[in-house]
């Protein structure tokens, strides 16, 4: 696999289009970080962790509007990519829908969201965009 992050993106992604309660998705420690962050801004309903002998699996419940059984999560986009990686300082972080959606961005003191990012003043990759 090239992009393990598109892949973790596109499984969420393709699970909300199929309306499934729960989605599986192969382990790694950004993914769980990334899964962590979902999960505190209220994007997923909740999140396992499960460390079989190899990899491991992480399995996400996803969230859904009560009323219209529409998805929380709008878009998932794919920022910076193994062909093109996209790195930006703490004055040049993105605000995603003027503060509304989230930046995940890979930093020297972990994965953050450019809220976070840019009150700790560090810069980083720019891994996706959530909103």
């Amino acid at each position: 696999m090239t992009d393990p992050i598109a892949d973790f993106l596109t499984r969420i992604r393709n699970a909300q289009m199929a309306k499934h309660k729960v989605v599986e998705i192969p382990a790694s420690n950004l993914k769980k970080n990334m899964t962590k962050i979902l999960f505190e801004k209220g994007y997923i309903l909740n999140y396992k962790f499960e460390d079989n002998d190899t990899q491991g699996i992480i399995k996400i419940a996803l969230k859904y509007n009560s009323e219209t059984k529409q998805p929380v999560i709008k878009k998932l986009q794919r920022v910076s990519t193994p062909g093109l990686r996209i790195y930006k300082n703490a004055t040049e972080l993105p605000r995603v829908l003027n503060g509304l959606g989230i930046a995940i961005i890979s930093t020297s003191v972990g994965v953050l969201t450019d809220k976070e990012a840019r009150s700790k003043n560090v810069g980083g990759e720019i891994l996706c965009y959530v909103y």
